[in-house]
């Protein structure tokens, strides 16, 4: 069990990445099924607490439900209902939380946030995404890429538009777990470089390659995957008007799609901007699978609550 959580997708090594994946694969069978194994109760008597300093709606309802799946019980605290570093310190609200529930999941706009909280509080911290990880959405993502292609090692991943902090997840995820990464953005939104640096890492010691370019049409030549991301997310809305000067070149659309394989994946975290990052075409075109990996965020999360909470591991 980790003491911490998880923070970041540096912080599960392969090993435990590949048992979330077998875990969520499993209990996605049996929830399609209708079957529940006692083992599939991690959370029975456990409490955890959901802080959500910003809105969501697959975050909120997938940790909500999967929480409750997995035999727990989760308690929905809004912005209005704790203001962390405003109405009491986030040391105190986590040193406060401790006593009484089992665990957090936060979703913060500084990431900074998150490590004081896990800094703080000896229960395990998770990252339902802050401005420098989305580790679950990755989880999710990678996932649902492995469901659909039978497979990952070997595959081609192009990340197009805003190096945000999916972009980051996904740097660090797809390279260990033996997917090719290209990311395409614009100079000046490019993937933080320490980001950039840790998964050239892990791309070395996983026979794997990144690449970071501002050449869309380069990074989706043959790609087997296809994502993309808002321009504006949360927390930068107010360089929205800015932002649609510079990001129009990285749309994914029919024409850019023609130069990844034929049966690529098109994925897209969503929300959704139609006619911004993505066309509608593309988004509710035969090759989005942008509403399977929003259902398996649930899957997917499921499997990295059972590893966190499962006594004895």
């Amino acid at each position: 069990m980790f003491k911490r959580g998880v923070l970041s997708i540096e912080d599960l090594t392969n090993d435990e990445v590949a048992l979330v994946f077998e875990r969520a694969a499993r209990m996605k069978a049996d929830r399609s099924s209708g079957a529940r194994k006692a083992d599939d109760m991690p959370l029975a008597g456990r409490t955890l607490a959901m802080i959500f300093e910003k809105p969501s709606l697959r975050t909120r309802v997938t940790f909500e439900v999967a929480v409750a799946e997995l035999s727990g019980r989760a308690i929905y605290l809004s912005p209005q209902d704790i203001q962390m570093g405003k109405r009491e310190p986030v040391a105190d609200v986590a040193k406060n939380l401790e006593r009484w529930v089992h665990g957090i999941i936060a979703r913060t706009f500084s990431h900074l946030t998150l490590v004081e909280l896990a800094e703080s509080a000896a229960i395990p911290v998770i990252n339902a995404l802050s401005d420098r990880e989305h580790p679950c959405q990755a989880l999710a993502d990678v996932f649902t890429v492995q469901e659909k292609k039978g497979r990952l090692r070997g595959l081609r991943l192009a990340y197009v538009g805003d190096g945000c902090n999916t972009c980051h997840s996904l740097l660090l995820l797809c390279p260990k777990m033996g997917i090719n990464i290209a990311a395409a953005t614009p100079r000046g939104y490019e993937p933080a470089a320490d980001i950039v640096s840790a998964a050239r890492r892990l791309a070395e010691t996983a026979g794997t390659v990144v690449e970071v370019t501002d050449d869309p049409k380069q990074a989706v030549s043959g790609a087997d995957v296809v994502y993309t991301d808002v321009w504006a997310s949360m927390g930068v809305e107010q360089e929205r008007e800015e932002r649609l000067k510079v990001f129009p070149p990285y749309q994914v659309n029919a024409e850019l799609l023609r130069h990844a394989r034929p049966d690529a994946l098109v994925m897209h975290c969503l929300p959704a901007h139609c006619g911004e990052e993505i066309s509608a075409d593309v988004l509710y075109g035969p090759q989005s699978a942008v509403l399977d990996e929003a259902e398996n965020r649930l899957h997917a999360q499921k499997g990295l609550l059972s590893l966190i909470y499962t006594r004895g591991e």
